[in-house]
């Protein structure tokens, strides 16, 4: 684990898109590079399939216990961007989406699937190929270094992205020193203060422009309903049936499945439209809950967290008694 980060970050210093998979305590391994992935600003994919933990856990069975973890993952203050994929198709979209991405904003982008959708059998409709252009994002050529100049860790546009050159860039002003200790603008190595707190705000504004970046949750609105709910992940085939059966019960309800990290004002408008928003996931903590809490501490009294993890795809039946017993109180 620790040699196949290594190498996709290797990777994408070079300017090559690459990928690696793994589980959870896979991610674990690869926390180091990772940070100096996000420190160092190098493009790279890491797809992670969640399984149930604490350490090896039931590896046989689906969970989403890495999303906490992997948001924070790395040393200090870190934040990573995150998709995640519901089905198989956006599993094949985001193939395309997190290199893009990973490229565009100059980091680590992680794709955190589960086993359920990552080991079983799914029926799918057939890929619709890409036919958007790559997007790599700030890569200056010679020509443009002699033109515009190049400090790599400057932020000329104002969204915390610098612009970056690659090894064989023939301008002798093109070469850059990747580290993952303190440096200032021009990359060079540096303990002060000033050349610290300038670097980390500007990485905190580019993971704001990463907001806009990632993709928009899929949003269904009924406009008779107080009760949201919020989930990601192949849990949406059991809400989707829970909510008809609420429905009938004469509890109508809202839903919005998240497809990435950061949120945006979206996810602000969907909760601030219900009274109550029930945040449904597979792992013991909330561990979204807890991160949608944190960013809207604002809205975080209406949000309600309906975490459950025995290892097997989510059911309706859990979601319904689940919502009903809350509604009750």
């Amino acid at each position: 684990e620790l040699a196949a980060i290594g190498m996709i970050l290797g990777a994408g210093w070079a300017g090559t898109r690459a990928l690696t998979a793994t589980s959870g305590p896979g991610i674990s391994l690869m926390s180091e590079f990772a940070g100096l992935g996000y420190f160092a600003e190098i493009p790279a994919v890491i797809w992670d399939i969640q399984r149930v933990g604490p350490s090896t856990g039931l590896p046989t069975r689906t969970g989403q216990g890495d999303v906490l973890s992997t948001y924070y993952l790395g040393h200090g203050d870190t934040k990573n961007v995150i998709l995640l994929p519901a089905t198989v198709a956006e599993c094949f979209d985001f193939g395309t989406v997190s290199f893009n991405l990973a490229e565009q904003l100059q980091t680590p982008v992680f794709v955190l699937s589960d086993l359920d959708l990552g080991m079983n059998n799914w029926m799918t409709d057939p890929f619709t190929y890409p036919e958007a252009p790559i997007e790599r994002g700030k890569v200056l050529s010679a020509e443009e270094v002699q033109k515009k100049g190049f400090v790599r860790y400057k932020d000329i546009d104002g969204d915390g992205v610098g612009y970056r050159t690659l090894p064989g860039n023939e301008h002798p002003l093109g070469a850059w020193f990747a580290r993952g200790t303190g440096h200032n603008e021009k990359a060079v190595y540096s303990e002060k203060s000033e050349d610290w707190l300038q670097n980390m705000e500007r990485l905190k504004r580019k993971f704001e422009t990463a907001r806009q970046l990632v993709p928009e949750p899929v949003t269904d609105i009924d406009p008779e309903a107080s009760v949201g709910i919020i989930a990601y992940g192949t849990t949406m085939y059991a809400i989707d049936e829970a909510r008809d059966r609420l429905a009938e019960m004469g509890v109508p309800t809202s839903f919005m499945r998240l497809r990435g990290l950061p949120i945006n004002e979206s996810v602000n408008s969907f909760v601030a439209q219900h009274d109550r928003v029930y945040v449904v996931e597979l792992n013991r903590d909330g561990q979204v809950h807890n991160i949608l809490q944190t960013e809207m501490p604002e809205m975080a009294t209406r949000l309600v967290s309906l975490a459950f993890l025995d290892g097997m795809p989510l059911t309706a039946r859990w979601v319904v008694e689940a919502v009903m017993n809350e509604e009750d109180k």
